[in-house]
């Protein structure tokens, strides 16, 4: 470059111009940006540690709501594991697995000589990461409270993840940097625990790259151009206000109950609903509703008028009038689910609850078991209130759902070994309660109890969910269409296991099955439109709502009048039920029929013409629970 410049000036000035060129230096630069290599970390050290630790933040976020969106938190509450050891299980676990992670993080930077740890005091680094990770966890529960879908949770955790620390590099830190910015400003902005957490790591990162290389120490926190002290108040402050928060909205909107926004008073409010329970109980069963019902009905709503008078009762389950409205939406009217249930089951009792779909079993089960709460009425499983002692009966029920529920991850074994323990089961007492359940669903052999549950069929996994509601012998199990879904085989056997099971306990069962309420329940209630129609065991329903014999015949279609002059003769009050293309059904009164006279009548009529076909029946409890659903639905016009 010197000759190129003497040659030029020589050209323009002359030969005697000439530039003394005297040495060499680099063009000036900031002393802070000559680094050796290993200081690079301390440039780019805040943007890339801040992702690192935040990437904890979408795990913690993802469990939470995993365990949300599939009711698994529910499945464990209602086996008895209430929502302060629920928090603190959590919160150590997630907890622990950070400072795992941070220690690693910290010895991995350390081993490989980045003086981002090495030169800075490593207990304020410990203490530091120590307080974030809490604040992280808190924040955590926050978020998930928000959200009831995994992937929808996940996806906004990294955009938060890579947002904040793009946020923070381009925006906060020239706030930071730039003396304008006044200090309430920034502590403001590290309201925000992201910025609090680039905050502190800027700070880490500022020491490697001073002159004197002297990492941070304790006694740097008092100088005023040093933000960690300001950092170390703000996080601390948020993580206990952030937990508490958290913990409160959760009580509030989590197991589909809640509870109200008050629910530290809760104790007060108890002994009030304590000291009026009775009176309002007798009130609850009002004598209009047992007017309007039918005879059976009438008959459990005094049963249970009189048995909640009493101050000791023997019956596991008592709930008095019983309702529960859903809100009008989007212009809609109320929807009344059930409307006033009434109704006392014994121990040792299986109660079926029949009706077709939308009758209001499921929302009578999710009243039961403390997923919704009754709009009216209340409910008591052996003397306890399902308003206010619900934690306390959850300590002795099992639950069996309509879909399972289940971790996909865990097995069988692990499945039961888990609910066992939250039932109080340990040690060998837990192990042979294990084994038992296994054999007694079929999931021992073959290796099925160390299996995952996500790989199990459809069936293996009802059979297990079943275990569950059984294990630790709770005294009070509902079953949600405890067989749907398995074969013949498994079915039958899974009979046995529930009839079996229910010596001791009483037992609620929804299904679809008539021939499973007829094998499992020792009384059955058909519900129609929120609505108990009548109670009784199978072979009372069939014979007071029945009392019919269903009589077949085909024969060719120009002798069908025939056929019906011949019931006439035999039943003038018989009703024809059925006609097509020869083949006419008709309903036969018992009390004016005998079977005899149905045989005679039959060989008349092949005397007389052709008759191809021919049948005679007692009155299923299909037929019964179709006659009882269309008249319920027919006349269903008020509300009380």
């Amino acid at each position: 470059m010197n000759k190129a410049s003497n040659a030029y000036l020589q050209f323009l000035q002359g030969p005697g111009t000439k530039m003394l060129f005297e040495f060499v230096k680099e063009m000036p630069k900031p002393v802070t940006n000559v680094v050796s290599i290993p200081d690079l970390s301390s440039l780019i050290g805040p943007l890339f540690f801040t992702w690192i630790i935040l990437l904890l933040f979408p795990v913690v976020l993802k469990s939470l709501v995993y365990e949300k969106q599939q009711k698994l938190r529910i499945m464990m509450k209602m086996h008895g594991l209430g929502d302060g050891p629920y928090w603190m299980i959590s919160y150590a676990y997630f907890l622990a697995v950070s400072l795992i992670y941070m220690l690693l993080f910290m010895a991995v930077g350390s081993i490989i000589g980045l003086k981002f740890f090495t030169i800075n005091d490593y207990s304020i680094q410990f203490v530091f990461y120590f307080i974030y990770m809490n604040l992280q966890i808190a924040a955590a529960f926050l978020v998930a409270s928000m959200f009831s879908n995994v992937k929808a949770c996940t996806a906004i955790g990294y955009i938060l993840v890579f947002g904040t620390g793009l946020l923070a590099e381009n925006l906060f830190r020239s706030f930071i940097e730039d003396a304008s910015v006044s200090r309430r400003g920034i502590i403001l902005l590290q309201l925000y625990p992201g910025f609090s957490l680039y905050r502190g790591l800027y700070e880490l990162a500022q020491y490697p790259l001073q002159e004197k290389r002297v990492g941070m120490g304790w006694d740097d926190l008092n100088d005023n151009q040093n933000g960690m002290r300001e950092v170390f108040i703000i996080m601390v402050i948020e993580w206990f206000v952030v937990l508490f928060v958290a913990y409160c909205i959760d009580q509030v909107v989590s197991s589909g109950s809640g509870k109200s926004p008050l629910f530290f008073l809760q104790r007060i409010r108890k002994k009030k609903l304590a000291s009026l329970r009775r009176p309002s109980l007798q009130r609850q069963g009002s004598k209009v509703s047992v007017q309007m019902e039918k005879s059976d009905v009438s008959h459990e709503i005094e049963m249970v008028e009189r048995l909640v008078l009493e101050q000791n009762t023997s019956h596991a389950i008592v709930c008095d009038n019983l309702k529960k409205v859903y809100p009008g939406r989007d212009g809609n009217p109320e929807k009344f689910a059930v409307k006033g249930l009434s109704l006392a089951l014994p121990p040792g009792e299986c109660f079926g609850m029949l009706g077709p779909n939308g009758a209001g079993k499921t929302s009578f089960i999710s009243m039961m078991t403390g997923l919704t709460k009754p709009t009216s009425g209340t409910a008591y499983v052996h003397g306890m209130d399902i308003r206010t002692q619900m934690n306390d009966i959850y300590t002795s029920m099992g639950f069996c759902p309509q879909h399972d529920l289940l971790w996909e991850t865990l097995t069988g074994r692990e499945h039961l070994l888990f609910y066992g323990r939250l039932k109080n089961l340990k040690g060998r007492a837990l192990m042979q309660a294990v084994e038992e359940s296994l054999k007694s669903v079929k999931l021992f052999d073959g290796g099925i109890a160390d299996k995952q549950a996500g790989k199990y069929s459809g069936g293996m996994k009802r059979r297990l969910s079943v275990a569950i509601s059984l294990i630790g012998d709770p005294k009070v199990v509902y079953m949600d269409e405890p067989s749907t879904g398995l074969d013949p085989s498994s079915r039958n056997h899974l009979w046995n296991v529930i009839k079996t099971a229910k010596q001791d306990r009483a037992i609620i069962l929804t299904t679809h099955s008539m021939e499973e309420a007829e094998v499992l329940c020792d009384r059955l209630g058909i519900f129609v439109d929120g609505r108990m129609q009548c109670i009784g065991n199978p072979k009372e329903l069939k014979g007071r709502h029945g009392g019919l014999y269903v009589f077949t015949m085909t024969t060719s279609w120009e002798h069908e009048e025939k056929v019906e002059r011949i019931v006439q003769k035999l039943s003038p009050n018989a009703n024809k039920t059925y006609r097509l293309s020869g083949t006419q059904k008709f309903e036969l009164p018992k009390n004016e029929v005998r079977i005899a006279d149905v045989f005679q009548a039959v060989e008349f009529a092949k005397s007389r013409f052709p008759v191809f076909a021919w049948g005679v029946v007692d009155t299923t409890l299909e037929d019964v629970f179709v006659k009882v659903a269309a008249a319920a639905a027919a006349s269903s016009s008020y509300d009380i």
